[in-house]
């Protein structure tokens, strides 16, 4: 014997850290069929009527149709733009209904939805999704973009309203290594 000492897995922090990681992750992939089944009957209508109206709230966007939006917005919306909360700093910017509404005009050139999902809670729904996106003429020198998303609605008066928008991760700008965020 040469007197060298063994640790046991528990004594390194640093390796102990990534098996419970990997353990996580394999119990996440492995129970996630449980959490992401496919909702069926009316569950699955009211889901498909979330989806669509999250569609037409895209093209309303990318055409500025305030219209439309304020029909569909709630009275106290919210839109927690991608900026330094989610990376661990402060939010520094929300926007509320009006001035939400406001900003819309030539902001976008393209915006789609991809990647959505909806969880319903009875007349709460949740979902989650990327946009991809384009900025228009009026922000200067048009860059394609892409953010993650959860937004909030919720069935009033026989139709659904859009509570909130909170980004996620994002915006990541094409062409960009670090995929930074212009300065707000």
């Amino acid at each position: 014997m040469t007197g060298r000492a063994t640790t046991h897995l528990s004594q390194r922090p640093l390796a102990r850290a990534l098996c419970l990681s990997v353990w996580a992750v394999s119990v996440a992939l492995l129970t996630a069929g449980a959490w992401a089944q496919e909702p069926s009957g009316a569950a699955a209508d009211r889901a498909g009527e979330v989806l669509e109206l999250e569609r037409r709230i895209e093209a309303a966007v990318l055409h500025a149709d305030t219209d439309f939006l304020d029909g569909v917005l709630a009275s106290d919306f919210t839109y927690t733009h991608g900026d330094g909360w989610t990376t661990g700093g402060a939010v520094r910017g929300v926007d509320h209904r009006a001035e939400w509404l406001a900003s819309l005009a030539g902001r976008y050139s393209r915006r789609e939805v991809d990647s959505q999902q909806v969880e319903l809670h009875g007349d709460v729904a949740i979902t989650m999704g990327r946009v991809r996106a384009r900025s228009g003429p009026a922000a200067g020198a048009p860059r394609a973009f892409s953010f993650w998303y959860v937004r909030v609605y919720a069935l009033r008066d026989g139709g659904w309203q859009y509570l909130s928008h909170r980004t996620v991760h994002g915006p990541v700008y094409e062409g960009d290594p670090a995929g930074a965020a212009p300065a707000r």
